[in-house]
């Protein structure tokens, strides 16, 4: 017979069957549950029903419960959970029940939230993870990111935009959402370890089709770099698409953010002096990331074409981007960047995933 005390929380996914009577184990498993984001089902022996024990993503069993689960059927995803560190028989119960696994708790604590959240939120292929940062100010890096999540989410795929530029003025204004209800960057400030990764996408601001995190209009500027490594993790289990607008600085956090990515776009002006500032942003940023590539956006200067400018800073050509006439009137009338779908900035995202989700973008 099923617990009455397994998590009620709505919205949280199918988590782990749990087998045991031990009350104090109970709480403790019910307690990692909630914070991989997972809502379990809690049994005392093995459920009547034979399709919970076979169907269930991950089943813990508390150690008072080895001998009540000894003829379940064998499978993977079972672990033995408790909480004596010297119980020489621990071992001789897992291999009757067929464990993977012996956890001890406290110890094995943070592990276990990160298995049940992995068995919750399923193991699939992570996000194409995207960085764009200008070569100067004013580049036009943020309205590229921003064109690009436009992009993909009108295409069709998951997509999750995330502003790691505090100073730049936040993306959801540039997707016309800066009053739009959902959790903001100073709300994970103090993330640390796992980051449930459905949690994240459903606490999110939900624009054109797309979800993003950007920031508030408070005071806070700076993302720890071990919030952006949680933050940034989960949106890339998630799977799709996770486009990152990046500042030309490389701090802590933002080493953290080139460190996930698969690949990085370079906006830079077809101008002399853009290209020279434009050479010490790439130098910092390819300490980090291995694969980085110029996106030159036009007017060309006199003389400058996009293979000379590539050339110039020694990257390959992501593509050149060209002029979109009226894209400051558009935003205006609360059209996002790439909104248009005939305008060049549409058809250069358009082109760009066209290439990347198929494996040709992407070293």
């Amino acid at each position: 017979m099923a617990s009455d005390r397994s998590a009620g929380a709505q919205g949280r996914r199918a988590g782990p069957l749990i087998v045991t009577e031990d009350e104090a184990l109970l709480d403790d498993l019910l307690r990692l549950c909630a914070a991989a984001g997972a809502e379990p089902e809690v049994h005392h022996s093995v459920p009547e029903r034979r399709s919970g024990w076979e169907s269930a993503p991950l089943i813990l069993v508390g150690d008072d419960a080895a001998v009540r689960v000894r003829g379940a059927a064998r499978r993977r995803g079972v672990l033995l959970v408790g909480r004596d560190q010297d119980d020489p028989g621990v071992w001789q119960r897992a291999v009757e029940i067929g464990a993977d696994h012996v956890l001890r708790l406290p110890d094995a604590e943070q592990w276990l939230v990160d298995r049940i959240a992995d068995a919750a939120e399923g193991v699939g292929r992570q996000a194409l993870t995207v960085g764009v940062v200008g070569g100067r100010g004013g580049a036009g890096a943020s309205t590229l990111a921003c064109a690009l999540a436009v992009t993909a989410a009108r295409a069709g795929r998951r997509t999750m935009l995330i502003d790691g530029d505090p100073l730049g003025g936040g993306l959801d204004v540039l997707l016309g959402g800066e009053q739009a209800e959902g959790r903001r960057w100073p709300d994970f400030a103090a993330s640390r370890g796992r980051v449930a990764g459905g949690a994240l996408e459903e606490s999110l601001p939900h624009l054109h089709a797309l979800r993003v995190l950007s920031w508030d209009r408070g005071d806070s500027v700076a993302i720890p770099a071990e919030a952006m490594r949680a933050v940034l993790a989960a949106a890339r289990r998630r799977g799709g698409v996770v486009v990152v607008d990046l500042p030309r600085r490389v701090d802590d956090a933002v080493a953290e953010a080139l460190a996930q990515l698969d690949l990085g776009l370079l906006v830079v002006p077809a101008e002399l002096r853009a290209v020279a500032a434009a050479n010490r942003v790439a130098s910092s940023v390819g300490m980090v990331l291995r694969d980085l590539r110029a996106v030159v956006r036009g007017p060309y200067a006199a003389g400058l074409d996009e293979q000379w400018v590539a050339a110039a800073l020694g990257l390959p050509l992501a593509g050149e981007l060209p002029v979109e006439y009226g894209l400051l009137e558009a935003q205006e009338k609360g059209a996002p960047p790439g909104s248009e779908v005939r305008g060049p900035l549409s058809r250069f995202c358009t082109a760009f995933w066209e290439q990347a989700l198929t494996g040709g973008a992407v070293a």
